[in-house]
């Protein structure tokens, strides 16, 4: 048995790897549901793919990639620090839409039906090796990237007013992200990885305001809710995906519960102390 639950495991924990670091930015950038909309505008992309015929091929991640930079171009472009309209609106609407894009073109295939039940909930447990490689070789020349570029990266997060070219670093992250998003929202679906980015990061901010200790304690909610999820789908033969995304739930509601218990105090504003000079250093760049 745990033969069978090794592969789909890696591949979770090397989504949860990259997630938890980009769920941390967009939960301090304050546009919640960006990666909602990033995963659907994939989703979009790979069902215009699938109905022209290719599946499970470099074609439907390419068409997966071009819509996730016309996401960034728009995300990049409707961050606006001071105006009368929201992003999120921007943000809800283009999820919307990409939702709605992906059921009507569904309906004009005989398959669409399961084919928007996998962009949902994914199929992380047939998950091959291969696969696994591919996606930890990507999400490690955009972690390798990031570290590179970490002060642009944190600076036009934590204090974007410091940043020159603040649109075109905003569109570099997004770009980066929807890369993440297009190589693993048909295996983990899009509702794991809202998960995956979301709760693991509101978790760690209940702990601490630091992000390098907000990143560790990301990745330790979201390891113990993939080992609980795919631990308790494989001995009860239930669907993996949408449990996991239960598990994330349950962890989140016993972090709050654990939090009298574990902390004293409110978390001060969020800052990102562990790397000082970067907000400094971005300025110039």
């Amino acid at each position: 048995m745990f033969d069978l639950i090794l592969i789909p495991l890696v591949a979770a924990f090397v989504i949860l790897a990259i997630n938890a670091y980009f769920g941390l930015h967009i939960i301090r950038r304050g546009v919640i549901f960006v990666d909602l909309a990033f995963a659907q505008i994939a989703a979009l992309g790979s069902t215009i793919a699938f109905m022209l015929g290719h599946q499970d091929n470099g074609m439907s991640y390419l068409f997966a990639f071009g819509f996730t930079v016309l996401g960034a171009l728009l995300f990049s472009f409707t961050r606006v620090e001071d105006g009368h309209v929201s992003q999120e609106a921007y943000i809800g609407i283009s999820y919307v839409v990409a939702s709605a894009a992906v059921i009507l073109l569904s309906s004009f295939s005989p398959e669409g039906a399961e084919h928007i039940k996998e962009t949902l909930t994914g199929s992380l447990i047939w998950v091959t090796w291969s696969t696994v490689a591919r996606i930890a070789g990507v999400y490690a020349l955009i972690a390798i990237f990031h570290w590179f570029v970490r002060r642009q990266m944190i600076a036009v997060t934590f204090a974007p007013l410091t940043v020159k070219n603040v649109r075109l670093w905003d569109f570099i992250f997004y770009v980066s992200f929807g890369v993440a998003i297009t190589f693993s929202v048909n295996l983990a679906g899009v509702l794991l990885i809202f998960s995956t980015l979301v709760i693991p990061a509101v978790i760690a901010y209940l702990y601490t305001s630091r992000f390098v200790p907000a990143l560790i304690i990301a990745w330790a909610a979201g390891a113990i809710a993939i080992v609980s999820g795919v631990a308790i789908s494989f001995t009860w033969d239930i669907t993996t995906g949408p449990l996991l995304v239960v598990t994330f739930g349950l962890v989140l509601i016993l972090a709050v519960l654990l939090k009298p218990l574990l902390r004293r105090g409110p978390v001060s504003e969020m800052e990102p102390p562990d790397m000082p000079e970067v907000a400094a250093g971005a300025a110039h760049d």
